[in-house]
């Protein structure tokens, strides 16, 4: 079984979304279909469907993450000493050439991923091209309007 890269952070959400999924979600949508069992003829009974699908969906999740987690390779960026390079966990300082648009992203693992809060996944082509840059260095990237290039400005292991 492959390893999935987590930061600790990234690894504590989603020990924190199984303990709710556990303790909360898990009770709560069991008691559901116990109301709706109370109700009569299961076969036309659309609140017992819902929460069964729901209870479905659960147990589902519940067993992804622990998957994950079982097979997660958590790595403490602030631990991590790569001379100066871009790896995984690497919070990063870019400029895009072009425009002159600064940016700054934390390289994370795909469950963490969020561009709003400026995480971008290890698997994502903007990760791809820096991994192993330093800064000084020139990324070039394949985006959907054509190749960008973007200089990176500081590396950080925060």
């Amino acid at each position: 079984m492959a390893t999935i890269p987590l930061t600790t952070r990234g690894a504590e959400k989603l020990k924190e979304e199984l303990h709710r999924l556990k303790s909360v979600e898990r009770h709560a949508v069991i008691n559901a279909i116990a109301e709706a069992r109370a109700q009569g003829d299961l076969s036309e009974n659309a609140e017992y469907e819902a929460a069964k699908d729901k209870q479905g969906f659960i147990e589902g999740r519940i067993l992804e993450i622990e998957g994950k987690l079982a097979a997660a390779q958590i790595i403490d960026p602030a631990s991590v000493d790569a001379g100066g390079r871009i790896v995984f966990g690497t919070t990063v300082d870019l400029e895009e050439e072009a425009s002159g648009a600064e940016v700054t992203y934390q390289i994370v693992g795909d469950d963490e991923a969020d561009l709003k809060v400026g995480k971008i996944s290890i698997s994502s082509p903007i990760a791809r091209a820096l991994i192993g840059k330093e800064a000084g260095d020139v990324a070039e990237v394949m985006a959907p309007g054509g190749v960008k290039r973007y200089e990176v400005v500081e590396v950080r292991y925060v």
